[in-house]
């Protein structure tokens, strides 16, 4: 019997808005609203047995054996597009100078970003674009496409239909992102723009450095130029209010 939805977020303040639409939908479920793996591992297994898990913009790698034993699938939430799974994708989009974006939905498997999808929304990326502009529209097209699936994920129990879309690019890492931070002394010009564009910003914990007769320097955030953030319309900005974290 399908009678819970486990919410897996990276913030308490997004689970007031997601569970008000899903049992606006289904009134009759119940909910288990978690951020954190020791949180996700407490849920008592007959309870993983009748639930469905949705995993919202969160850093948590879910184990295989909670996907094994959850009765009605799990489905994760990326914030970016089919051809960018994995760690920080908005930075790598910026550093490709990619021209689309988006948001994927896609059946939770024991790797990271890497099972069937099952819902996607794209959009153009605007010229100037940066980083944290670039990932307030992922977040905004994110949320409008949980909004779309809410009524199925709340009502059917079954699995929801898979696409014909695959996975495309290389999945990025952690790692991957503080190589792309740690620049080498002989580095060109172009090169250096782009990783600044793209790295800037060191919100994640991992500033640019710059590696100079075997001495490593943090580049001072204030000295790199930054492009000026893209100014969402007003449904938009109510939905990103509504589900931020």
């Amino acid at each position: 019997m399908f009678d819970t939805i486990i919410l897996l977020t990276g913030s308490r303040d997004q689970h007031l808005a997601l569970t008000a639409l899903l049992r606006a939908h289904n009134p009759a479920l119940s909910f288990r609203c978690v951020v954190s793996l020791a949180e996700l591992e407490a849920i008592e297994r007959d309870v993983l047995g009748r639930s469905r898990l949705l995993a919202f913009t969160t850093s948590v790698i879910v184990p295989a054996d909670i996907l094994a034993a959850l009765g009605h699938d799990a489905y994760n939430f990326h914030p970016a597009s089919t051809d960018y799974p994995g760690w920080a994708p908005a930075h790598f989009a910026i550093y490709d100078g990619a021209s689309r974006f988006g948001a994927t939905a896609h059946v939770m498997e024991p790797r990271v970003d890497c099972g069937a999808i099952v819902g996607v929304e794209t959009f153009d990326i605007p010229g100037g674009v940066d980083v944290r502009g670039l990932e307030q529209m992922a977040f905004v097209r994110l949320a409008y496409l949980f909004w779309r699936m809410s009524r199925d994920l709340a009502c059917q129990p079954g699995p929801q239909p898979v696409l014909p879309i695959a996975w495309t690019g290389i999945k990025s890492t952690k790692q991957m992102y503080a190589e792309m931070c740690d620049m080498p002394a002989d580095i060109d010009a172009a090169e250096m723009k782009r990783r600044i564009d793209a790295f800037h910003d060191d919100f994640r914990g991992i500033p640019l450095t710059v590696t100079l007769h075997g001495r490593r320097f943090r580049l001072d955030g204030a000295a790199c130029a930054a492009a000026a953030p893209v100014a969402l319309d007003a449904p938009a900005r109510a939905m990103a209010m509504a589900m931020a974290s």
